[in-house]
Order: C-alpha cells, then sequence, then structure tokens
C-alpha cells in the first residue's frame, strides 16, 4: 500500500484565541497564519470580533483584527468594492472576495484561507507570480498591423457587445484556484482566467493577430486540460463564465481546421 506523507510544516495546527467573551455579538474567524521565518507549522488562529463595532463584510473583519486585536496578520486588500481582487481568499469553503462576502452570509465560525494549491507567502497571502506569468504569455493587449488611426480603432456596437462577460475579469484568481486541473497543472495549463482573458482578444473586431493568438494556444495542456467541471463558473466573484469562453476557443481552433 502506498505511504504518503505530507512534507515538513505542511500540517495545520490550532493555533491561539484572541478576545474570547469580549463583545455583546460576537462571531469567532477561523484564521489561517504561517510565517515563512519561524519555522512552524502553520495554525488555525481564532479571533473573537465584536459584530456591533465592524462593519458588515467580512473584509472589515480582518481589518478590525489587524488594527485592533493581532497586527501581525497579513492579507492583502485595496479597493473594497470588489474592483481590484487584492483580497481573493477562500471563505467558509468557497473562493470569493472578502471585500463583497458579507459577515451575514456565513452560518457558525468563519473559516478563511489563502486561495487553494498556490504557494503561501505569508498568512492569507498567496504567491500570484505565476499566475501573472501567464497572464503575460498571452499578450493581452491589442496587437494589430494596419496603420494606425489618427484618433482611436472604431469598433460596431454588435463587436463591442461581443467582449461583455469578458472585459470584466478582475485577475482575482478566484477561478483559477478553483479548477482541480489547474490544481495538478499549473505550470502548463493557463487555467479558466487566464483562457477568459484569452478569448478576450481573440475575438475582439479590432485585433489582427488572431491566427499567432490561436497558434499560442494550440497546446494538450495549455487549453485541452480544462475538463469542463465548471467550478470556474460558480466560483467566480463577478457571476462570469470562464468554462463557456474555453469551449468558445476550443471551437474555433477546431473549425479552422475544417
Amino acid at each position: 500500500m502506498v505511504q504518503l506523507k505530507l512534507p515538513r510544516n505542511s500540517q495545520v495546527t490550532t493555533g491561539k484565541t484572541w478576545n474570547e467573551g469580549q463583545g455583546a455579538r460576537s462571531k469567532a474567524f477561523q484564521i489561517y497564519r504561517w510565517n515563512p521565518d519561524d519555522g512552524e507549522n502553520p495554525r488555525m488562529d481564532t479571533y473573537h470580533v465584536d459584530l456591533d463595532t465592524c462593519g458588515p463584510m467580512v473584509l472589515d473583519a480582518l481589518i478590525k483584527v489587524k488594527n485592533e486585536i493581532d497586527p501581525t496578520l497579513t492579507f492583502r486588500r485595496s479597493c473594497r468594492e470588489g474592483i481590484c481582487g487584492s483580497c481573493a481568499m477562500n471563505v467558509d469553503g468557497t473562493n470569493t472576495l472578502a471585500c463583497i462576502k458579507g459577515i451575514d452570509e456565513i452560518d457558525g465560525d468563519a473559516s478563511i484561507y489563502p486561495l487553494p494549491h498556490m504557494e503561501v507567502i505569508k498568512d492569507l497571502v498567496p504567491d500570484m507570480t505565476n499566475f501573472f506569468a501567464q497572464y503575460r504569455s498571452i499578450e493581452p493587449w491589442l496587437q494589430t498591423v494596419s496603420a494606425e488611426p489618427q484618433r482611436e480603432w472604431r469598433q460596431a456596437r454588435r463587436d463591442r457587445e461581443k467582449l461583455d462577460g469578458l472585459y470584466e475579469c478582475i485577475l482575482c484568481a478566484c477561478c483559477s484556484t478553483s479548477c482541480p486541473s489547474y490544481w495538478w497543472n499549473s505550470d502548463r495549463y493557463l487555467g479558466p482566467a487566464v483562457l477568459l482573458q484569452a478569448y478576450r482578444w481573440v475575438i475582439d473586431s479590432r485585433d489582427e493577430n488572431t491566427g499567432d493568438r490561436l497558434d499560442n494556444l494550440e497546446d494538450p495542456f495549455r487549453l485541452y486540460r480544462c475538463h469542463t467541471i465548471l467550478n470556474c463558473a460558480k466560483a467566480c466573484p463577478k457571476g462570469l463564465n470562464p468554462a463557456k469562453a474555453i469551449a468558445e476557443l476550443k471551437k474555433m481552433l477546431v473549425e479552422r481546421q475544417v
């Protein structure tokens, strides 16, 4: 029988409990903690937050913990409006944005982890280096050979409407880190977020490099590791459907061979 052993310092242990019993309407937040500098196992610290003095979102609770309870807690945040994607994390078992996840949507204690199956830099901060390198590989900018117009590249309304459901992606990586194929093949498979962005440029009527873009995707791993599990569409906090974009890319690759 195969014996599987977790890497050293990877087993999550029970950590500290903070502010227990304080506040008339207290809620417990179990938060993943890991510091690469102390050589210790990751742990789950429990923070009791008084909801009467806290904002309504999970990000508000995290900010309150950092400001008032434990300043060593580390996480990313920026816009607080569901636009930048900085505060993407796993909340109550689902990848989402902490700034738009309501505390009242969570029954019982809240559990908060970094995005799954990514290297962790510290606490709730994942390493996005590979993710953004993959994004860069699709060359996400307008590519043309025609003479540049004096004002702007014009686009018919019907062509512009084809970009709806694509340009809204904020590259939070919630979809990619919910995809089992990306978990096991992130070194070669581009993942839902990057493929959705690739499709956005392939179908842009102003772009004149469609052939090379499709050539770049025609690979057993870069595109075809998608098995249409649809975790990506379920996880997207913006309500987008990367699986549909991936299916359209596969269709375009087949059609150009016919």
